[in-house]
């Protein structure tokens, strides 16, 4: 097939004279001036501008653009929920009645008719502010919740009655990576936060010096008691959850991004003691669950890593760990204990299999799934009578289902009604081999019927990175994909969760060309299977997705028609001076370090862009909010992708504002970004969008 061509000019994209030296390596940087904050860098501001202007008008040039807007606008429009959270005789839950930018927080007493309690889509005129966490007290009187600004990961906590809707003045900012944990008196929360940054530095400083605070409910913010901090360890941060009991407050100590984690118990009953630590040194997991009879619940993966459920007593913590369920031959992904059981969810090759035990190990038999997909939820009390929990696959939305424990009977909660038929579609599981020979699970889905015998446009998508499992899940984009006449491929490489803690180092530090050969891997077997061919293939990816993409398209520009990098890292020698970008190193390595920095700059998506090579089409994606992956990252690889002799295709970037790394988007953005991102691959893969 023929590839369309561009006949685009560039916005000019100035250099600057900057080098760096590791380790004898004399590194150029010609764009560092990008990683400024767009909105204190008027220079920045002008070349985002332009480059938007370049490319939505390119965008608006390519056919069928305007048809795939209407209908993912038609698709989207259905009404959809969230998982409940039941405190007291309350329970909680968001809804979306099709076209919402932002989901709407019920409250429904008992099993009394629902009411809204919270609806933050009159909370800005561009729907950009939205309701990011919400955490009811034990009885279900109060709800803490988080409001996320324009995507931005800062967070300001607010505090609503249940019983009458009013906001209280309560009002708590710079909370960052940080839950609510309420007093089992309801008088107050536990939370953490960090200092206040600098004037104009809020979106691009390091995060440093978080502490654990506890608010009363009506005090100003500057009066809430510091319970725990480290300040001699400015890089580690706290999360806070108070015991199922009530009368231990459970602090998990962090780095990083990697799960190990130290855990500290501070007594509620007595504030005089002394903080204990009953796990040191930052070696492994060590996630709190629950506190049961007598004992603290925790998961952890030492000498287990595919993961299990131990326990300390109470009046004894840290002293002897109790095994309660042992590793198994899969991975155990989440534990709850909730109306005096345990719910073990396992991961069986990507796909969910829930299991009770009582609270000794003893097994009670398995929770009856729908279908083969991704459950989740579960939550709860160790001493309710009931729990929720949702149910979706690729060709299957999220339905929520109410579970009485006693009985193991189900029932219909919430249902989101798609409009679509999902017979219309097929899916299924594959196994390929890497480079190295190891097997990857892949899912591939399509329409039924689709003609395959020429190749299909393809849309191959992975994560591959901090441990994150990628598991089947519905998705209103995808599904138009497929609609369209595509094919839709998720690849399990490593790197992820799905085989537990080996599989995830076997794609971190020193390991990371795993990942990259795996995705490799996935584009070739697609195509030697005759599902897609070299000129129809099309990857995706975000976050570290979007770094896994970058390096790719790097490694092996042929094997791609178009590429869809989205807020990737894509400076991997600079990744760690931003904003959270120091707790990736678990993954990714220290710059700073000689072996470390080799491997970095090997594959670094900015600093391995391929003079000489015919690129793929490539539409980069950011946000200028984003304070998660700073902008700057995007804005230096596509000004590198722009400046090289790399081929004839478009090689643009879109820039979103009043968003950032992704949660919390309005719908209505998301409906625009999409629509523009299938036209580019669709124009780019030979799909032929609806209406052209």
């Amino acid at each position: 097939m023929k590839q369309p061509k561009s006949e685009l000019t560039y916005p000019e994209t100035r250099t600057v004279d900057q080098t760096d030296e590791f380790f004898g390596v004399s590194v150029a940087d010609p764009y560092r001036w990008l990683e400024a904050d767009v909105r204190e860098d008027k220079a920045v501001a002008d070349w985002v501008a332009a480059e938007n202007e370049t490319t939505f008008a390119y965008l608006k040039t390519l056919p069928g653009r305007g048809a795939i807007k209407a209908r993912l606008k038609t698709l989207w429009d259905y009404e959809k929920f969230l998982l409940p959270v039941k405190k007291g005789e309350r329970i909680f839950y968001r809804r979306n009645d099709g076209l919402q930018n932002q989901y709407v927080l019920h409250v429904q007493d008992s099993d009394a008719r629902p009411r809204i309690l919270l609806d933050p889509n009159g909370w800005s005129e561009d729907g950009a502010t939205a309701l990011s966490t919400y955490h009811p007290s034990l009885d279900g009187s109060l709800v803490a919740y988080q409001v996320q600004e324009g995507g931005s990961d800062w967070m300001t906590i607010r505090i609503v009655d249940a019983s009458s809707g009013n906001v209280l003045e309560d009002k708590i900012d710079w909370v960052k990576f940080s839950g609510v944990s309420w007093a089992k008196d309801g008088s107050g929360f536990y939370y953490s936060r960090y200092p206040e940054p600098e004037e104009g530095e809020a979106f691009q400083s390091l995060n440093l010096d978080q502490a654990v605070y506890f608010h009363k409910t009506g005090d100003a913010p500057e009066h809430d008691r510091l319970i725990y901090a480290r300040p001699e360890h400015p890089e580690h941060g706290f999360s806070a959850s108070v015991s199922s009991d009530g009368k231990t407050l459970v602090v998990t100590v962090w780095k990083g991004t990697d799960s190990r984690y130290e855990v500290v118990l501070i007594d509620l009953q007595h504030f005089a003691a002394e903080p204990l630590e009953i796990v040191s040194g930052f070696k492994h997991d060590y996630s709190y669950i629950a506190t049961a009879a007598g004992r603290h619940f925790f998961f952890t993966d030492e000498n287990a890593p595919k993961g299990k459920l131990v326990a300390t007593r109470v009046t004894d913590p840290g002293a002897a760990w109790e095994e309660i369920l042992p590793e198994s031959a899969h991975v155990l992904s989440g534990v709850n204990v909730v109306g005096g059981r345990v719910f073990a969810h396992y991961m069986e090759d990507v796909k969910s299999a829930v299991r009770m035990f009582a609270l000794d190990g003893s097994p009670l038999g398995a929770v009856t799934l729908p279908g083969v997909g991704s459950a989740g939820g579960f939550g709860g009390e160790p001493d309710d009578t009931e729990t929720f929990f949702s149910f979706e696959s690729f060709n299957q939305p999220p339905t929520t289902y109410r579970l009485d424990i006693a009985t193991g009977e189900q029932s219909i909660f919430r249902e989101a009604k798609a409009p679509f038929d999902p017979q219309d579609f097929d899916v299924r599981q594959v196994f390929y081999p890497s480079k190295d020979g190891t097997k990857i699970p892949m899912f591939i889905a399509h329409k039924k019927g689709l003609d395959l015998s020429q190749g299909a446009p393809t849309l191959l998508y992975a994560y591959g990175g901090f441990s994150v499992s990628v598991t089947p899940a519905f998705s209103v984009t995808r599904l138009q994909w497929m609609e369209m006449g595509g094919v839709f491929a998720l690849a399990n490489i490593r790197g992820g969760g799905e085989y537990g803690k080996e599989w995830h180092d076997a794609g971190r530090l020193l390991h990371k060309q795993n990942v990259f050969d795996d995705f490799i891997a996935a584009g070739e077997y697609l195509i030697a299977e005759g599902i897609t061919t070299k000129d129809k293939l099309a990857i995706q990816g975000g976050s570290n997705g979007g770094l896994l993409v970058g390096a790719v398209i790097n490694q092996r520009p042929d094997l791609f028609a178009a590429g869809l990098p989205a807020v990737g890292v894509m400076d991997m020698l600079r990744f760690n001076q931003f904003t959270a970008g120091r707790f990736w190193v678990d993954d990714y390595g220290d710059p700073a370090k000689e072996a470390d920095f080799r491997n970095l700059y090997a594959y670094s998506p900015y600093h391995n862009v391929r003079d000489g090579e015919d690129y793929p089409a490539i539409m980069v994606t950011t946000a200028d909010t984003d304070d998660r992956v700073v902008p700057g990252h995007s804005f230096k690889y596509a000004a590198a992708l722009q400046s090289a002799d790399i081929g004839d295709r478009p090689h643009l970037i879109r820039i979103e504002t009043r968003a950032g790394h992704g949660a919390g988007k309005p719908t209505d953005k998301i409906i625009e970004e999409y629509a523009d991102m299938w036209a580019f691959i669709a124009a780019h893969t030979g799909l032929e969008p609806p209406g052209k």
